[in-house]
């Protein structure tokens, strides 16, 4: 388990141990990438878990119980399992093939051996297998892995609205004909789809060429497109069906403080390896900041940063980058842009007052 971890050990089937460096973690799909220094290693090939079907033959792969490599047969049981409370984004592939206890982190491979999912989590009374397993699909934890190279943090798109599933009663009431789509309970004041026209009250039929059967759908969508993209969304709105147009941003808590400008090999802003958000009610409560404070708020730091060292910490609010006082997510970033200097003074509010913190990434220079 990465969790935390600036590094970790890995051990390979023929014996060798390495000390792995985690190149990046994304919490909300429960995925991590690490690297190790090493020649000659076995490669999987990932396949388009999109184009698996229902009883499908599987095999997963894992370390139950530290007995050692171990390697189970089952099925597809189901697609596109979601609303288990596991994690922020669940689209999981299910599967009869025994997953255990340390089974997390192992491959779903078909029959052919090519990765179809990564093996997560189980429905269990007892503890053990109960025939009810669930891994992340392969192309989710491709889209995650190469963000996390590219990036070092999950880009995400924000449409901007409160959502909710379509009943029964409530497509009644909003004259559908199927209880299927997205139900806009609410929209958020100057947000993408505040600007695009988005009303409550609409229910979103499509996303980006996409159907939306349900709002868990939607949200995967909406997460799945590059912010700053301009895409359709088709919905319905007084008995009939419209189009819109709305332009993707990032999601709160996705924006980085500074970019590594890898071709030219020098970084373009400071605080390096830190991600903010805005101060919005969902991210007051999550990290119980009153309404007096102003700021952005830390939502990571890349362990092995000079942020890290010099004590920056999630949930953490800043209140001013190098005496400016920041108001939001996206002026904290253009106060980090082009800096001519490597230090940095930072002001956090942090368990009911503020401090100020300096972070030197003149040593990390090189």
């Amino acid at each position: 388990m990465v969790n935390r971890a600036a590094e970790a050990k890995v051990t390979l089937q023929d014996g060798r141990e390495f000390t792995a460096k985690v190149v990046g973690r994304d919490p909300k799909s429960d995925i991590a990438v690490v690297k190790i220094d090493a020649k000659d290693l076995p490669v999987v090939t990932m396949a388009d878990s999109d184009k698996i079907q229902v009883g499908d033959i599987v095999l997963a792969i894992g370390n139950p119980f530290g007995v050692g490599q171990t390697v189970t047969e089952g099925i597809v049981s189901a697609k596109n399992r979601g609303n288990m409370g596991i994690e922020d984004y669940e689209d999981f592939i299910q599967t009869d093939a025994a997953i255990n206890p340390g089974n997390s982190g192992g491959a779903l491979v078909d029959i052919d051996g090519r990765l179809i999912g990564i093996n997560t989590a189980i429905l269990s009374r007892s503890g053990g297998s109960q025939g009810v397993g669930f891994a992340i699909p392969s192309d989710l934890a491709r889209a995650v892995m190469e963000s996390l190279v590219q990036y070092r943090h999950v880009t995400r798109g924000c449409l901007g609205v409160m959502i909710q599933d379509v009943t029964p009663t409530l497509a009644k009431e909003f004259n559908l004909k199927a209880w299927t789509g997205a139900l806009v309970g609410d929209v958020v004041p100057n947000g993408p789809a505040a600007k695009a026209g988005f009303k409550d009250g609409d229910v979103v039929l499509e996303f980006n060429h996409r159907n939306v059967t349900d709002s868990r759908q939607l949200k995967l969508a909406v997460a799945d497109t590059k912010p700053g993209s301009t895409v359709p969304a088709k919905v319905w709105r007084d008995g009939s069906a419209r189009t819109l147009e709305v332009t993707v941003k990032d999601l709160p808590g996705t924006e980085p403080l500074a970019q590594n400008n890898t071709d030219h090999n020098k970084d373009t802003g400071t605080l390096s390896g830190v991600t903010v958000g805005d101060l919005d009610p969902q991210t007051r409560q999550q990290f119980n900041l009153p309404d007096t404070v102003k700021g952005a708020v830390i939502t990571g730091v890349k362990p092995d940063s000079a942020s890290a060292e010099a004590g920056l910490k999630p949930g953490e609010v800043i209140e001013e980058i190098d005496r400016h006082p920041v108001e939001s997510a996206e002026e904290a970033v253009r106060l980090t842009e082009n800096a001519k200097d490597k230090r940095t003074l930072v002001r956090v509010w942090e368990n009911g007052g503020s401090h100020y913190v300096v972070v030197d990434e003149s040593k990390q220079m090189g």
